[in-house]
């Protein structure tokens, strides 16, 4: 029975492995269940994959010891002892019960996979909108700080031509003072201006008269 001891040895040690691996493939499903961070950056993903694929060849080589087993249990000529049935009965049934485990594994690790794409793809939609809105007050921001300077600077040059007037209103003031200053100490030029407006006016009634008269004499010149 060298073959049954060999292919024995093989079934516990791929048992011993697959129990490993397992527990290492189902804890992945709670760390990523815990972690806030993103799955695909994070790599438990891949690394989700990678036990997957490593579980899944170790159970089909424990299927395949298990087969092997069984054809020698069935072998007329060289029949095993009942403790080597009972051996390959309960390999066999450790065979199902990490088949079913296995299966139970890999629904829940999906499960925990989907929630934290779910919950990330939920916290990437939230942090674009908190962006996206950051920028929009920012750029309101801007805007009112444009209309603020804007604002500032039109009031600045409001002041400064209100100013300027000022100055100019002193300057004609202090002309006007001036020219009465000069003309109060001139006595004889205010009755040569009141003179020469007289003779505009008397020259203007002249004036005036002469065209009547023309006139008058034109329309009997025509009639």
């Amino acid at each position: 029975m060298s073959s049954y001891d060999s292919l024995h040895r093989q079934c516990r040690t791929l048992e011993s492995l697959f129990d490993t691996k397992l527990t290492a493939y189902a804890r992945l499903a709670s760390s990523i269940t815990r972690s806030n961070d993103d799955i695909e950056a994070s790599g438990s993903s891949e690394r989700w994959r990678d036990l997957e694929v490593e579980v899944d060849e170790l159970l089909e080589k424990l299927q395949e010891i298990n087969d092997q087993l069984s054809t020698l249990a069935k072998d007329p000529d060289n029949p095993p002892s009942p403790s080597m049935l009972r051996a390959i009965q309960r390999h066999r049934e450790v065979y199902l019960d990490y088949a079913r485990e296995l299966r139970r594994t890999k629904n829940n690790v999906k499960a925990a996979l989907d929630q934290a794409n779910l919950l990330s793809g939920v916290r990437n939609d939230i942090d674009a909108y908190k962006s996206s809105a950051a920028d929009s007050l920012l750029a309101e921001r801007g805007h009112i700080d444009n209309s603020h300077r804007m604002t500032d600077d039109m009031l600045a040059q409001a002041y400064e031509t209100r100013a300027e007037f000022a100055r100019q209103r002193t300057t004609i003031s202090g002309i006007n003072a001036r020219m009465q200053s000069v003309l109060g100490s001139m006595p004889g030029i205010n009755n040569l201006l009141s003179m020469i407006k007289t003779r505009r006016r008397r020259d203007a009634v002249i004036i005036g008269c002469l065209i009547g008269l023309c006139m008058v004499l034109l329309f009997m010149y025509m009639f």
